[in-house]
């Protein structure tokens, strides 16, 4: 049954969030894909997988590159799992049908693409076997699930 985490974030920016998960999914020894639309996000997200802790190594490469399926992470602009990967960061907020077919699919939004998560939300309701939690952060930067 595919899983699909709403992060609305709230108190923390992407360039905060996105690293911490990616860190957890690799801990638990899974793949990820990240996919961005826009090639220059995609750009600033591998940049910032390169440079984000100093105690931290996230290795990964860019769909398209030589060695693409053995990258534990992977950056693209469709959500194809190149890699492997069971997990997805839909990293631009906007919500792809196709991430039903990975275990687990993270939305990562923030308020401009509230509205489209809102829909997203909803569609998945009327969704037989698909698991949505909705998790917000307080004013500390903590997640609290929601409704």
């Amino acid at each position: 049954m595919p899983q699909v985490d709403f992060y609305h974030l709230t108190a923390r920016p992407l360039d905060d969030v996105l690293p911490r998960l990616a860190e957890r999914v690799l801990g638990a020894g899974e793949r990820l894909l990240i996919v961005a639309g826009d090639g220059a996000l995609r750009c600033h997200l591998d940049g910032l997988l390169w440079s984000w802790s100093p105690a931290s190594f996230l290795a990964h490469g860019l769909a398209g590159e030589v060695g693409e399926a053995r990258q534990p992470i992977l950056l693209s602009a469709a959500p194809e799992p190149l890699n492997g990967a069971t997990n997805l960061f839909l990293a631009d907020g906007r919500w792809r049908d196709a991430a039903l077919g990975f275990a687990r699919s993270f939305l990562l939004f923030g308020a401009a693409e509230l509205p489209g998560a809102r829909d997203a939300w909803r569609a998945l309701a009327g969704k037989e076997g698909v698991s949505r939690q909705y998790w917000k952060q307080d004013d500390a930067g903590r997640w609290c699930e929601g409704p």
